[in-house]
C-alpha cells in the first residue's frame, strides 16, 4: 500500500462517526463507534501498520472515479477497464434505533455494471491507533456465505459477507469473480456491546438499508432553502457538515481526522476531532441562512450547556469533545509514521489549555443570531452569558494565544481584541432587545475602549493596514472579517487599505497567491513551530466576503469577489470537499474535510449571490 493524495478521498458517515474512502477502494481512516474514539483503520497515518479495508479489482490497469449519489452522502467508487466496470457503493445508515441490525454499520455494496471483474477484498483493522493486537475468527462457510470476527482488547468488530472469507495472518481476505448484474455486500458492525449480527444481512435487508439511507439524505437536503448560482457546492457543503455533526449531542466537530499535515514532512499535525467554540457563530449563521434550523438549534443547546457548566471566575474552554468534556491532553503516537512521513502523529490537542479571547465574540455573535433568527434564548442562558461577559470586562486587555493557536508567547492580537468588541456589542444589543438585566454601562465602556485601542494600536501607519498584533508589521488574514462582524464599514479607508495590502502577493508583502490566501507571513511571525504551511481555505472565502461587501459600492471589487470565488471552487476535490489548506500545486493539506472551510463557503456563496442580485 502507498499513500493516496488527501484529495483522493471521500467521506461517509452516520452522525456518530465517519470514514475516509479512497479512489482505490480503501477505507484508510475510521474511528469507531464515535468520532473521537480510537481508530479501527488508520492507513492514512501509516500505510503499513495503520490498518485498512480495501475492495478493488485484481487487475491494476483500471481507471478510478469517485462520485456521490445525487443529493446524498452515499459514495460510489467506480473502476473502469477494457474488460468491465465495477462499482463500490459505500454508506453508513443514519437515524436508526439501537435494536435495528443496521445500527452503526458500515456497508460496502459491490456491483459489476459491464463485463466481468475479479475483485479482491482485504479487511485488516488495527485497533486503538494500531496500538492493540487482535485475534481473527472466520465463520464456518458451510453454515453461511462468509463472515469474520475481529477481537481486540477494548474494541470488537464483525464482518458479514456474501462471499467466503479466508484468514491471512490477522486480516480477512476474499477473491471473487463477478459478471454484469452481480451484486455482493460486506457489512462491518461493532460487537463490543451486544450480540453478534453474523448472518443478519440478507440481500433484501441490505437493500432496505440502502433505500433508507438514500431517502434520509434526500429528505434532509430538501430542507435547504438556497437556490442560487452555486447550488451544487452549497448542497455538498451542507451534506458534509451534517456528516460532522454528532447527532446525540448536536456538537459539530472541526474535522473527522487527526494529524494530516499542513505541510508534507512537517510537525504541523493536529487532532481536529473536537468542537471549537469559535465555530459557533459561523455554524449558526451558515446553517440558519440556508434553512437548517434544527441543526442550528441543536448546536445552540450544546453551547448553552457549555456556558452553564462554566466557572464564572474562570475563562471558557476553547474546545470540547463531543460530550462537552475538556480532558484533551495531547500525546504523540510515535509508533506511527504519519502521512507520508509527517511526524509526530498527535492525539489530543494541547491548544485546549490556551487562552483565546476571540471565542467570546464568536459565542455572543452566535447567541445574538440565534435569538434573532431562530428562537428567543432563555433567562437562565442569559445569566450564564452575563457572568461570562462580566469576567471578560476584567480580562479583555490580557495578551492571549490568538485564533491561530500559536505556540509561542502570548500577544495582544488584533483579531482577539476585535472579537472582544463583538462580544460586548452583541451582549449590549441582546440585553436591550430582550430587556435583560446587565451592567450595560461597564460593557459599553469596555466596548468603546476596545474600539479606540484597536484603531490606535492595531493600525500600522507605515504599513497602512491593521497588523497581526500591537507593535507588529505583519499582516493577518483574520482581519478580513472586520466588515463581516460590522466592526468597520467595508468601504472605510482603513478597511480598503488593509484589504489591498492583504491582496498583494507575498513577494510584495501581501498574503495572496493567485486566488489563495495565507493566514500570515511565516517569515515575519514566530508561531513557535518549524516548517511552512499551505494557504488557508477559510481565509480565501473570507477574502471573497470582504470583496463582496466592498463591491456593493465598487463594481470592480464585486467582480474580483466572483472571480476569486470561482477560482476557489476549482480547488475542491472532485467530490466538492476541502481540506483545511491548499498547497502550491493545488493539493489538499491538513485535516480533511474541514468544517470551517465548508461553513465559510456557504456564507460566501450566500452573500455573493445576494449582492450580485442587487440585494
Amino acid at each position: 500500500m502507498s499513500y493516496l493524495p488527501i484529495e483522493d478521498y471521500g467521506l461517509i458517515g452516520n452522525m456518530h462517526t465517519a470514514a475516509l474512502v479512497g479512489q482505490n477502494g480503501a477505507i484508510d481512516w475510521m474511528c469507531w463507534p464515535n468520532f473521537d474514539d480510537p481508530s479501527v483503520f488508520a492507513g492514512i497515518l501509516d500505510d503499513k501498520k495503520g490498518g485498512t479495508f480495501q475492495i478493488a479489482p485484481e487487475e491494476n490497469d483500471v481507471t478510478q472515479r469517485h462520485m456521490y449519489w445525487p443529493d446524498s452522502n452515499v459514495l460510489i467508487t467506480r473502476f473502469l477497464s477494457d474488460d468491465g466496470v465495477a462499482e463500490i457503493v459505500d454508506y453508513m445508515p443514519p437515524d436508526l434505533d439501537p435494536g435495528n441490525p443496521g445500527y452503526q454499520t458500515l456497508i460496502r455494496r459491490v456491483e459489476v455494471i459491464r463485463g466481468k471483474m475479479t475483485m479482491e477484498m482485504t479487511c485488516h483493522p488495527a485497533f486503538d491507533y494500531a496500538r492493540a493486537d487482535h485475534t481473527l475468527t472466520i465463520h464456518d462457510t458451510q453454515v453461511r456465505n462468509g463472515g469474520a470476527q475481529f477481537d481486540g482488547q477494548t474494541q470488537r468488530i464483525g464482518l458479514d459477507a456474501t462471499v467466503p472469507l479466508k484468514a491471512e495472518g490477522d486480516a480477512a481476505k476474499a477473491t471473487f469473480e463477478m459478471s454484469a448484474g452481480d451484486r455482493n455486500h460486506f457489512v462491518l458492525y461493532p460487537t463490543t456491546h451486544g450480540p453478534s449480527r453474523a448472518g443478519a444481512f440478507s440481500a433484501e435487508r441490505e437493500n432496505d438499508l440502502f433505500v433508507h439511507t438514500l431517502t434520509y439524505w434526500r429528505d434532509w437536503i430538501s430542507q435547504c432553502t438556497y437556490d442560487g448560482r452555486w447550488r451544487d457546492e452549497v448542497y455538498r457543503s451542507a451534506l458534509v457538515l451534517k456528516l460532522m455533526t454528532h447527532d446525540p449531542t448536536g456538537a459539530m466537530i472541526a474535522s473527522p481526522t487527526m494529524s494530516l499535515p499542513e505541510s508534507i514532512g512537517s510537525v504541523r499535525n493536529w487532532d481536529y476531532r473536537y468542537t471549537w467554540l469559535r465555530d459557533a457563530a459561523f455554524t449558526v449563521y451558515g446553517l440558519l441562512r440556508i434553512g437548517f434550523t434544527d441543526e442550528a438549534e441543536g448546536f445552540m443547546e450544546w453551547i448553552s450547556e457549555r456556558c452553564h457548566d462554566c466557572d464564572p471566575g474562570a475563562p471558557l474552554n476553547i474546545m470540547y469533545n463531543i460530550y462537552g468534556e475538556t480532558d484533551l491532553d495531547e500525546i504523540t503516537l510515535d509508533h506511527l509514521d504519519g502521512y507520508r512521513g509527517s511526524r509526530p502523529v498527535r492525539l489530543g490537542n494541547e491548544a485546549s489549555n490556551q487562552l483565546q479571547l476571540d471565542i467570546y465574540g464568536e459565542l455572543m455573535d452566535a447567541v445574538y443570531l440565534a435569538n434573532k433568527y431562530q428562537a428567543p434564548i432563555s433567562y437562565d442562558f442569559w445569566t450564564s452569558l452575563r457572568d461570562i461577559l462580566n469576567w471578560l470586562t476584567e480580562n479583555y486587555d490580557q495578551p492571549d494565544d490568538g485564533i491561530w493557536e500559536v505556540r509561542s508567547e502570548r500577544k495582544h492580537f488584533v483579531y482577539s481584541k476585535l472579537m472582544c468588541w463583538v462580544a460586548f456589542d452583541r451582549g449590549i444589543r441582546l440585553a436591550e432587545k430582550r430587556s435583560f438585566p446587565a451592567d450595560l454601562d461597564t460593557w459599553r465602556t469596555c466596548r468603546d475602549n476596545i474600539y479606540k485601542e484597536v484603531m490606535e494600536r492595531g493600525w500600522n501607519e507605515e504599513r497602512q493596514a491593521f497588523t497581526q498584533h500591537y507593535g507588529s508589521d505583519a499582516l493577518d488574514a483574520s482581519h478580513l472579517i472586520m466588515p463581516l462582524v460590522f466592526f468597520m464599514a467595508p468601504n472605510d479607508p482603513r478597511m480598503t487599505k488593509t484589504l489591498d495590502a492583504i491582496m498583494e502577493p507575498p513577494m510584495d508583502g501581501g498574503l495572496r497567491s493567485d486566488s489563495l490566501v495565507y493566514r500570515y507571513d511565516q517569515s515575519k511571525v514566530d508561531d513557535g513551530l518549524p516548517g511552512l504551511e499551505g494557504t488557508f481555505n477559510m481565509c480565501t472565502f473570507w477574502l471573497v466576503e470582504a470583496l463582496t461587501r466592498a463591491g456593493r459600492t465598487d463594481p470592480e471589487r464585486l467582480q474580483q469577489a466572483r472571480l476569486t470565488f470561482e477560482k476557489m471552487l476549482g480547488y475542491a476535490n472532485p467530490l466538492g470537499l476541502y481540506a483545511e489548506e491548499t498547497g502550491p500545486r493545488g493539493e489538499a493539506l491538513g485535516n480533511f474535510p474541514q468544517a470551517f472551510t465548508h461553513l465559510s463557503l456557504i456564507s460566501a456563496a450566500f452573500n455573493l449571490d445576494r449582492t450580485l442580485n442587487g440585494k
